[in-house]
C-alpha cells in the first residue's frame, strides 16, 4: 500500500528558516546593521527574550522615564500587555500610521528595544523615536548606538525631514544621548508621571544636522520590499 500524501501544512517553509525573502511581511527581513549591533522585527520567540531582559530590569525603580509607567505594571500583567503592545503595532500597520518596534541585538543576543513611529510620513518626513534598554547592558554606549542605527533608517532608509525625541528633565542620559546626535531643543511640556505632571524637553533633529554626522559604517538590509508599508514610493 502507498503511503499517503504528506501535507505541507504546519512543515516549516523555506522563508520560515530564513532561506529566502519572507513572503507575506516584508518588515520581517528588514535589518540595520552598526558594527556592534543589529536591530530587526522581532519575532513571537524574541518577543519571549526580550520580556525576559525587561524583567531583569531597565531603569532605577525609584523614578520612571516612561510617561507610561508599563513597568510598574505586576507580572503576569506586564508581560501580557507587552506582547498585546508588540502584536498591536504590527495588527494597525499601515503607509499613513506605523510604529516599527526593532529589537536590538548584540552577538545575536536581545538587549532592548527601538523604536521608530510615524504618522502621515509621506505628507510630513517626520518620525519619532522611542526606546529601552536592560539595565545590564547600559553604561557601554549601546543606546547612542542604537539610536545613531534607527535615524540611518530614518534619513538614510527612508528620506526623513526632522526626527523628534523627548525625555523628563532628569532622564540625563537620553537627553545626552540625543543631543551627542544632534538633536536640539524643541520646546517642553507637561506630562503625566505617575499621576503627577513634570516636564519633559522636547528635541528635534533635522535632516540637514545628522547628514553633517552622517556615519559611513552603518547598513541597511531588505528595506526595498518594505518601502510601500511605510508610505515611501519604491526607486524606480
Amino acid at each position: 500500500m502507498a503511503p499517503a500524501a504528506r501535507s505541507s501544512v504546519g512543515n516549516a517553509s523555506p522563508w520560515q528558516n530564513g532561506q529566502m525573502p519572507d513572503a507575506y511581511w516584508p518588515l520581517f527581513d528588514l535589518r540595520v546593521r552598526t558594527p556592534r549591533l543589529e536591530i530587526r522585527l522581532p519575532s513571537d520567540e524574541d518577543l519571549y527574550r526580550l520580556i525576559v531582559v525587561a524583567d531583569l530590569g531597565i531603569h532605577d525603580p525609584a523614578t520612571m522615564p516612561f510617561s507610561n509607567p508599563w513597568t510598574d505594571t505586576p507580572v503576569p500583567n506586564r508581560h501580557r500587555q507587552s506582547l498585546q503592545w508588540w502584536w498591536s503595532a504590527r495588527a494597525n500597520w499601515k503607509p499613513q500610521s506605523w510604529t516599527f518596534t526593532g529589537a536590538v541585538f548584540v552577538d545575536g543576543a536581545p538587549v532592548g528595544v527601538q523604536d521608530l513611529m510615524a504618522k502621515d510620513f509621506a505628507t510630513l518626513g517626520t518620525v519619532e523615536t522611542g526606546s529601552w534598554l536592560g539595565l545590564e547592558f547600559q553604561g557601554r554606549g549601546l543606546g547612542k548606538e542604537m539610536r545613531a542605527a534607527i535615524l540611518h533608517l530614518a534619513f538614510e532608509g527612508l528620506g526623513a525631514a526632522e526626527a523628534l525625541s523627548g525625555a523628563f528633565h532628569d532622564n540625563k542620559a537620553s537627553l545626552a544621548t540625543s543631543r551627542s546626535l544632534g538633536y536640539v531643543g524643541n520646546g517642553e511640556r507637561l506630562l503625566a508621571r505617575r499621576d503627577q505632571a513634570d516636564r519633559t524637553i522636547d528635541l528635534k533633529l533635522n535632516r540637514a544636522v545628522w547628514a553633517s554626522r552622517r556615519r559611513e559604517d552603518i547598513e541597511i538590509e531588505g528595506l526595498k520590499d518594505c518601502l510601500e508599508l511605510f508610505g515611501v514610493a519604491a526607486p524606480t
